[in-house]
């Protein structure tokens, strides 16, 4: 996972020049404020691996492996939002344990939201030494290839030679001294912060030739503050002034992307930055996504904030079973729901999340907050029948009666009104986006083709796509048409001209294609710039209005897993990205893709 617990508040900046022969550059963490109970991992490079400790009376202190299996472990690993515990782990050295034994003899029963909820003798009371600190390898939500082994090579070295790095590596003729100092989290007696100290010995001539080390003629050291948890990635970092090469993990990418925007290397934080767009999948809890969210707010990264929204905007359905979806910030769920391209089933299970996540905020969100959210429903886009249900079903109606009925008596003219008398309603202007459609993927307005054979018991036929959420205030299912085992690469469905109830009686038949030749195009009549393709066409039952306009789109399903890009169709053609056109926006690791159709009719 891109960012653990410990990253979540991981923000490095440039601050001081000091004199003489040396100078001190603070990399400082604007720490979230340590609450009582929190757990972290310590001593991995793995974020999903470590040394268990828990923060108690101010400091940080570890836990004694006596009594402690599965069920503890699967506590430590939902608390820090991961989906549970793949094992225990004692005995292993995961360097130096700072701090106290604050827990030995705990029994927990799997079930509860945080180590510390779980039973124990008292604070401190032990008979354990560190040699007994436990430790635990958490799930990382997939099970199809291991995140943290994952390694994306970056090459800026054109014609420098890799004899640089040897270099470094060895020590040669180092004539500068890199000390790196690292907050423990605990103070020491006097009130000063616990630190770790590691020296790096590099060349003078080298990092000279980068103005942010600032380095002048008699100096001949530096000391740099740095997070713990980046620590350990410093030294490829600093050999990456010697090379221009360095290889990003899962692990390792926020760390070398901050460092890499803190020295000025823009092309490396660019090409970093890129390459968050192959990691951000890979999480399936979705936690890193939303702190790498936070991290590119934090750090004014519009590209990077774009990049997260837009990747749980379209996978918005898993986004609201997961881990994360509980604690999900105010500001990344508005973001997400003012998009039109929000892949739901439909708009009445937009609205049950959010009521959801509302619930579940408690008295922590003001009725003000919860008016702001709820108005960014689409109640025009809500099916007249689900309308109905509105005022029984949610617990929210009360406190914010008038919102609903302004939400559903629009809604009730959008469905039963003709457009040309809907024009002279002073509430509906076509520009609104409460008329506008999202991505809805509920029948009958999609329908999915797969170019190889997919039998009805296919992951993507019965479980990705078939949402199934329950809220506080009942169920929705959503669902795909089922595909016979004998289908490939074409498929007809027929949807209503438009979702509004007046026009529902008026249809049209669609035909879905996935044109993977040349041959293929020529055998529809049709030329395609590039293959593959996908191609939508239609017919009515009869001529529909001219003040409808279909915004159809194709969806990338990677591995029955998540949406990897979105294509809007150019008349009846889509061309499909690949690696010898275009980009993906979130490339799949097996190049398995199943495409989703989507007819996306709206008033003009």
């Amino acid at each position: 996972m891109l960012a653990h617990p410990n990253l979540h508040t991981l923000w490095l900046f440039p601050l001081l020049v000091v004199s003489g022969s040396a100078y001190r550059l603070d990399m400082l963490k604007r720490n979230a404020q340590q609450r009582e109970g929190d757990v972290r991992l310590s001593g991995s490079n793995r974020v999903s691996e470590g040394r268990v400790e828990v923060y108690h009376d101010g400091k940080w202190g570890t836990v004694c492996d006596d009594e402690w299996d599965l069920d503890e472990a699967h506590v430590v690993c939902r608390q820090l939002n991961f989906p549970g515990a793949k094992s225990v782990v004692t005995g292993k050295d995961y360097g130096q344990a700072p701090g106290p034994i604050w827990l030995d003899d705990i029994t927990c029963k799997g079930t509860e939201n945080q180590l510390m909820s779980c039973e124990f003798q008292g604070w401190g009371i032990t008979d354990c030494s560190h040699k007994e600190d436990v430790g635990v390898i958490c799930e990382t939500g997939n099970n199809n290839w291991t995140i943290s082994d994952i390694t994306y090579s970056v090459d800026h070295s054109i014609s420098l030679s890799e004899e640089l790095g040897q270099i470094f590596d060895s020590g040669t003729g180092c004539d500068f001294l890199i000390t790196l100092q690292s907050s423990m989290g605990n103070n020491q007696e006097d009130g000063s912060p616990e630190m770790v100290v590691t020296t790096i010995c590099a060349h003078k001539m080298v990092l000279s030739l980068f103005p942010t080390f600032k380095i002048s003629s008699g100096m001949t050291n530096i000391t740099l503050n740095i997070s713990m948890s980046c620590q350990s990635h410093f030294t490829p970092f600093i050999r990456y002034f010697y090379t221009h090469k360095i290889h990003v993990t899962f692990d390792s990418a926020l760390c070398f992307h901050q460092m890499a925007s803190n020295f000025g290397l823009k092309q490396l934080m660019e090409d970093i930055g890129r390459l968050f767009s192959k990691i951000i999948p890979e999480d399936t809890s979705f936690s890193s996504q939303v702190t790498l969210y936070q991290y590119a707010v934090q750090t004014d990264d519009l590209i990077l904030e774009e990049n997260c929204i837009q990747f749980l905007a379209w996978n918005y359905p898993n986004l609201t079973n997961s881990l994360a979806w509980s604690s999900l910030p105010l500001g990344l769920l508005q973001a997400l729901l003012i998009r039109s391209d929000l892949v739901v089933p439909d708009e009445h299970f937009v609205l049950q999340t959010v009521e959801s996540w509302i619930t579940n905020k408690g008295d922590s969100i003001s009725l003000e907050t919860q008016a702001k959210l709820l108005r960014l429903i689409r109640f025009p886009m809500i099916s007249a029948e689900k309308l109905y249900d509105i005022e029984s079903s949610s617990s929210l109606y009360k406190a914010h009666e008038n919102l609903y009925r302004d939400g559903v008596f629009k809604a009730f003219q959008f469905n039963v009104l003709l457009f040309s008398n809907l024009l002279t309603s002073p509430k509906f202007n076509t520009e609104n986006d409460d008329y506008k459609p999202r991505i809805y993927t509920a029948v009958p307005w999609s329908t999915v083709v797969n170019p190889s054979t997919i039998t009805s018991s296919s992951p993507f036929g019965r479980q990705q796509l078939s949402y199934n959420y329950q809220g506080s205030f009942g169920g929705y299912n959503g669902y795909y048409q089922p595909i016979p085992s004998s289908y490939t690469g074409s498929r007809s469905f027929v949807t209503p001209l438009h979702n509004s109830l007046f026009l529902r009686g008026n249809t049209s038949t669609w035909e879905a294609d996935v044109l993977r030749t040349q041959t293929e195009c020529s055998r529809k009549g049709l030329r395609c710039e590039s293959v593959p393709a996908a191609r939508l066409d239609h017919g009515y039952s009869f001529s529909p209005p001219s003040n409808i306009l279909f915004r159809n789109r194709l969806l990338l399903m990677c591995q029955d897993k998540y949406v990897s890009h979105i294509q809007s169709f150019k008349g009846n053609l889509a061309y499909i990205p690949t690696n010898d056109t275009q980009a993906l926006s979130y490339p799949c690791p097996t190049d398995k893709y199943t495409y989703m159709f989507v007819v996306r009719p709206e008033y003009i």
